[in-house]
């Protein structure tokens, strides 16, 4: 089991509000010419340090090098290395460290910079990381309305502060790290795209009632339980009776593969694709600001039989869990897609504060319309949305969950899970088990 160190938190209604100023309350503040609040210049010495839940996970100490006078220290490491990243005097630096390197170094006179402030909610991020225990996998956890990320995590992870010096202890944790076969550095969060399976049907049901092939989520579909794929002899069956023209209702609270591999063939690649765009697929832009791998739906020269199978999430569909977290965001919040962030504040070595510049000039889109939104959101539910997905490594698979919460005070939490393991032994609603179980022990945290 993980070990964190907790960080006592209430949580009453809607999620605590994360402190937009992380070098204490009690300062004065004043602005400068741009209107820009600014609070006295830090007087302290080392590097910078990144905020969360008003508390520094980053310090540092002295190297007693001229170059590098200051060797970063992690707080509960494995824990926030997928947001903090790692600072090594020998390996260079990664993450929110490499993005805001030159706000967090320290100059040669070992004054430091400033710091960053992230939009990550402890209680939200540890419990993740304990769900996901160490089994190879994600989670998401994302703000529907205002698109803060409340968790981001990756298991196995590592941690950072084993390699930050530059000693013989630091090049054999280094040697470990990058050399482990689960790959503890990789951000599977945001950098692993995968088949996302029976989650993909949320957006094959939202671009057929966009696009008019059916008017209500209770109107019955033209599903004969087992589908053959245009084209090919392969076969696709429903996992029960119920899902023999099955209804979008029926056909998602009981995975019914023969109904959405049958919606994705009578959509066609062109119209089911430009609904998958505007959920952010095939957008290989996004930033948060750390890069974000590309999410993709097949582009054309895709057979009619794997357009079909992109209705289950196969095929070539490729989902990171914080696009498919995007995609019941939208749902969640009334068809609107918006940009995810990471950092809520930057706050300069003089002071001043500003908003990340990789939030300018991204807004929030409209994915679906909120007729769509509200009908799929009523459809979800508390219950979410389950899969799996076979992998390409003999047996291997995938197990996801998206789903989402509302707490009290109206504020909607959008999650999504990935848990790579062994193939189900039978079909059916426990398809998608080991992510929801993580999933709801998330949602928990956040109601």
């Amino acid at each position: 089991m993980h070990t964190t160190t907790r960080v006592a938190l209430r949580v009453t209604g809607a999620l605590v509000a994360i402190a937009a100023v992380t070098t204490g309350c009690s300062q004065d503040t004043s602005t400068d010419t741009n209107g820009r609040s600014v609070t006295p210049p830090r007087s302290q010495h080392g590097l910078g340090d990144i905020i969360v839940g008003g508390k520094a996970v980053t310090g540092s100490q002295p190297s007693h090098l001229a170059k590098a006078p200051y060797q970063r220290t992690y707080t509960n490491g494995p824990l926030y290395a997928p947001v903090t990243g790692y600072r090594s005097m020998v390996y260079g630096n990664s993450g929110l460290e490499a993005v805001y390197d030159r706000t967090l170094g320290a100059g040669a006179s070992g004054s430091a910079r400033g710091d960053v402030t992230t939009t990550i909610e402890p209680a939200v991020q540890e419990a993740a990381f304990d769900a996901l225990d160490d089994r190879q996998g994600a989670a998401v956890a994302l703000d529907a309305d205002s698109g803060e990320l409340l968790a981001v995590v990756s298991t196995p992870s590592y941690d950072p502060a084993r390699f930050s010096g530059r000693g013989s202890k630091d090049a054999r944790a280094w040697k470990s790290a990058t050399t482990d076969s689960r790959s503890p550095m990789l951000n599977r969060a945001l950098k692993q795209p995968d088949a996302p399976g029976a989650t993909f049907s949320v957006v094959v049901a939202a671009a057929a009632l966009e696009q008019k092939l059916y008017t209500t989520v209770d109107e019955a579909t033209a599903s004969p339980r087992t589908f053959v794929l245009p084209l090919s002899t392969k076969r696709v069956t429903g996992t029960s009776p119920q899902c023999e023209n099955a209804s979008i209702r029926t056909a998602l609270r009981h995975s019914c593969a023969n109904v959405f591999v049958k919606m994705a063939a009578d959509l066609g690649l062109t119209r089911l694709g430009a609904v998958a765009e505007k959920f952010g697929f095939n957008d290989d832009t996004l930033k948060v600001p750390l890069s974000v791998a590309e999410s993709s739906y097949p582009a054309a020269g895709t057979s009619t039989a794997g357009v079909a199978l992109t209705g289950i999430g196969a095929g070539d569909v490729r989902a990171t869990p914080l696009a498919m977290a995007r995609v019941v965001a939208a749902v969640a919040d009334g068809g609107r897609l918006v940009p995810p962030r990471l950092v809520k504040l930057v706050t300069d070595a003089d002071g001043s504060t500003h908003r990340p510049e990789s939030q300018d000039g991204r807004s929030a889109k409209r994915a679906i319309s909120r007729g769509t939104a509200d009908a799929l959101r009523e459809v979800i539910g508390r219950s979410g949305q389950a899969g799996w997905t076979v992998g390409g490594r003999g047996e291997s698979a995938s197990s996801w969950f998206i789903g989402w919460t509302e707490a009290p005070g109206g504020r909607r939490t959008a999650v999504a899970v990935r848990v790579e393991g062994p193939a189900p032994t039978s079909g059916g609603d426990d398809e998608g088990h080991a992510a929801a179980e993580v999933a709801r022990k998330i949602l928990a945290s956040v109601s």
